[in-house]
Formats: C-alpha cells, sequence, structure tokens
C-alpha cells in the first residue's frame, strides 16, 4: 500500500501549554512557530509516522518579560538549543481515537512520553483540500527536560508547577 504523505496546515493549527503559577492559577502559553508531517498507509492513521518541531524563539505567553525569561537558560535556553523535537515511536487506534506514543527532546534531553489524540475527522475544503483534524492531549514533568527552575513560596509550594499540560488543535493537508 502506498503511504500517504500530509503536511501540516499552520493557519488551523496551535499548539499550547499550561503550567500552574503560585499553585493557584494556570498559565497558558503557545508555541507560535512550528511545523510537523504525518505519514500514513491508511486514512485510518494506524501506525501513522509523525514529526513535530517547534522554534523555541516562539514561545509566547502573552507577557514579554515572562516570554524572555522562558527563553533565557533558566528555562528553555533558546539561543542554545532553538528547537523541541516530537519523533513517534507508535500510533495506536483506541475506539474511534488514538494514543500517540513517541520521544519527545527538549533541551538535547530526549524522553519518552505519551499522547491522546482525539480524532475529528476528515474533510474537504471549498480548494478541494483533503483535510484530517486531530486534537492532542498530554502531560509531561518539565524537570525530566531539565526545565528546573523554580522559587519556594513562603506560604508554601512553588512558584511554577513541574507538570506540564499539552494541548494541540492539529490541521493536515493529504499531499497530492
Amino acid at each position: 500500500m502506498a503511504t500517504t504523505k500530509w503536511a501540516l496546515d499552520p493557519t488551523h493549527s496551535e499548539l499550547q501549554f499550561k503550567v500552574k503559577h503560585l499553585m493557584i492559577t494556570t498559565v497558558t502559553g503557545s508555541l507560535t512557530a512550528f511545523n510537523a508531517s504525518l505519514e500514513s498507509e491508511a486514512d485510518d492513521f494506524e501506525n501513522a509516522k509523525v514529526s513535530f518541531e517547534a522554534e523555541t524563539e516562539s514561545i509566547d505567553t502573552g507577557n514579554k518579560d515572562r516570554d524572555n525569561h522562558l527563553k533565557s537558560g533558566d528555562f528553555f535556553d533558546a539561543e542554545k538549543y532553538p528547537a523541541i523535537k516530537f519523533t513517534s515511536t507508535s500510533l495506536t487506534q483506541d475506539g474511534d481515537d488514538y494514543i500517540l506514543k513517541g520521544d519527545l527532546t527538549i533541551k538535547d534531553v530526549t524522553k519518552p512520553v505519551k499522547l491522546n489524540v482525539e480524532f475529528g475527522g476528515i474533510a474537504t475544503d471549498p480548494w478541494g483540500n483533503t483535510k484530517a483534524g486531530f486534537t492532542l492531549a498530554g502531560k509531561i514533568n518539565r524537570t525530566d527536560f531539565g526545565l528546573t527552575w523554580n522559587a519556594a513560596l513562603e506560604t508554601g509550594g512553588v512558584m511554577v508547577s513541574e507538570e506540564v499540560k499539552i494541548v494541540g488543535e492539529l490541521q493536515f493537508v493529504k499531499q497530492a
């Protein structure tokens, strides 16, 4: 069977992260410059290969000072480590949805991760392009990837949680 290649539609895709701040509220950020590809043997996407790369310099939380801190050596060290990368090791069907496993690399530290993927379906846009939509969600521990900066609070707890939620809305275009 022939391999079908799918390219990311960046106009209709977003990738966010969510982290607890002061352990009482959640701060949401985005990676605004990223690319992904998908290669499948069938439209059901079972065993498809997924790859992803984002520019760490593109981190945007809506606050310039916080963004600069996140890009600094305390966190992502964007100058030294310009990209976050993901390569799938498996994509298995789970009912109508999927479980995506793969290797995530941040700051040259690679760890296995598991993401839940909700399949939104396949549709044809008004220009005749075949598109597939996915919602992904998962969690990582940021300290596993060398993102260890934190500050203890006088009231107990820490300024930034170790757990980071990953949320994505990804739309791919079938390549001819």
